[in-house]
């Protein structure tokens, strides 16, 4: 997807400073799954990132004899759709991704780690990474076409995941 000039100048770009939430898409490298190996796809810079979110359902064991309340024990954990708002991006490998899924063409999954960002001072300090397992584009949306607004390239990314990691 992505061509190694294009990952050098993705990469020294870094997160832009008025956005807060820099998102690093990746998949593993098969050539390396041994030591861990993983090969960044794309990048792109977000104002608002939402959905950061694990539910776990409690099982309700009722016991014989046991008149007042009921055993609970670990259910199943289901994750939000985490919807990254108003971003950019310095290559367009996130509409061509959601194209190849939505397409019915075999899309990859792909890690994304979003990283919040300090606003504070010319260097831009990381306070906290979360990594999003075997993310899938689920919604795309651009921003409006207004000549008198200041709008960014990417207005909505929704993405379905497998698991929520925090490092």
């Amino acid at each position: 997807m992505i061509s190694d000039e294009d990952r050098e100048i993705s990469a020294a770009a870094g997160p832009l400073t008025v956005l807060n939430f820099d998102v690093v898409f990746q998949e593993v490298d098969t050539k390396n799954v041994a030591q861990g190996g993983t090969i960044e796809l794309c990048r792109a810079s977000f104002s608002e990132v939402s959905g950061l979110e694990a539910t776990m359902e409690p099982k309700v064991i009722k016991e014989g004899g046991r008149n007042f309340g009921v055993v609970q024990r670990v259910g199943p954990t289901t994750f939000a759709t985490v919807i990254l708002k108003r971003g950019i991006s310095t290559l367009d490998h996130l509409f061509r991704w959601y194209e190849l899924v939505a397409g019915g063409a075999y899309g990859k999954r792909m890690t994304a780690t979003i990283s919040m960002f300090t606003r504070r001072g010319p260097q831009a300090e990381m306070l906290y990474q979360w990594q999003l397992l075997r993310a899938l584009p689920t919604k795309f949306k651009t921003a409006d076409f207004n000549a008198t607004a200041s709008a960014v390239g990417i207005e909505e990314l929704h993405l379905a995941h497998e698991g929520l990691v925090r490092l």
